[in-house]
């Protein structure tokens, strides 16, 4: 009797033993550790018609977590260098006449949800390729800066639209940190079970519009102090640099930018990504 239990107990152990075996090795991609490389570029006040014609330097790293094949969530630190100049706009005459630059550097942290359209399993035959899209929010830095005499000075301390002048009592000086909503797309694909590599296209809206340091109006030139040998300050010669072609144009009052818009940045980057991997049961989704 004993040795009949045995045999029936051992053909059953075989007849299931590829199951569980295939249960105990079941790979499962819990997430991505990801970095990216590619360029970013600026729209806003000085750069009103969206040319692409000035990309500049971009990197991100970031994790993934999957919550499914089709849905995951990451958190993501970047970094986008962007700027843009008046001379650029040779088409717009009062534009090119107001000769305003900039650059900053952006340091962003950002919590986006991935959304796959196709279900992607790295490894699995069929499963290694999807398009995406992505939404989130955001918190950045920035710090604009223009270059006077090959010298980088920073706008936000010299107030080149009368922040924190008592003639301009309702312009208060801009904080150095401001909130963006990214959303974007990209395309996914899986090289093997562990690497993956993506294209993604990354739109930032953001709630400042001072990431180029224009906004309002020209202020009266009162508000910006000679130097102490009587030569125009720094932000006097920055606040309307249209006087360095010709006719300075920077009447007080005057648009000098548009505050009901606010400035926007995009990324554009190349995603290589090393998934994390359990080994247990999936579940089935």
């Amino acid at each position: 009797m004993k040795t009949n239990l045995a045999v029936v107990v051992g053909a059953i152990m075989l007849t299931l033993a590829p199951f569980l075996s295939g249960a105990q090795n079941s790979i499962v991609q819990e997430g991505e550790f990801g970095i990216g490389l590619g360029a970013a570029h600026y729209f806003g006040d000085l750069n009103t018609r969206a040319k692409f014609n000035r990309p500049k330097a971009a990197a991100t790293i970031f994790f993934r977590k999957n919550f499914s094949n089709y849905i995951s969530g990451r958190i993501a630190a970047s970094f986008a260098r962007v700027g843009y100049s008046d001379i650029y706009n040779s088409e717009n005459e009062y534009m090119y006449r107001r000769n305003l630059s900039f650059n900053s550097n952006v340091w962003e942290l950002a919590l986006q949800g991935d959304f796959n359209f196709f279900r992607f399993m790295p490894g699995e035959p069929g499963f290694h390729f999807t398009p995406y899209v992505t939404l989130g929010v955001g918190v950045f830095s920035y710090d604009p800066f223009a270059y006077l005499d090959n010298e980088k000075i920073f706008l936000r301390p010299l107030g080149t639209e009368g922040q924190g002048s008592s003639l301009y009592p309702d312009r208060k000086q801009y904080s150095t940190m401001a909130v963006s909503i990214p959303i974007g797309a990209g395309i996914k694909y899986s090289i093997n079970e562990r690497f993956n590599i993506a294209f993604e296209v990354l739109h930032r809206y953001s709630n400042t519009d001072y990431l180029d340091d224009v906004s309002k109006t020209y202020v009266d030139p009162s508000v910006f102090p000679g130097n102490v040998d009587g030569s125009p300050s720094q932000a006097f010669r920055l606040h309307d640099r249209s006087g360095e072609l010709g006719e300075p144009i920077g009447i007080p009052g005057r648009q000098r930018g548009n505050s009901r818009q606010k400035d926007q940045f995009i990324t554009a980057m190349i995603h290589l990504t090393f998934n994390l991997q359990s080994y247990k049961c999936p579940t089935a989704d």
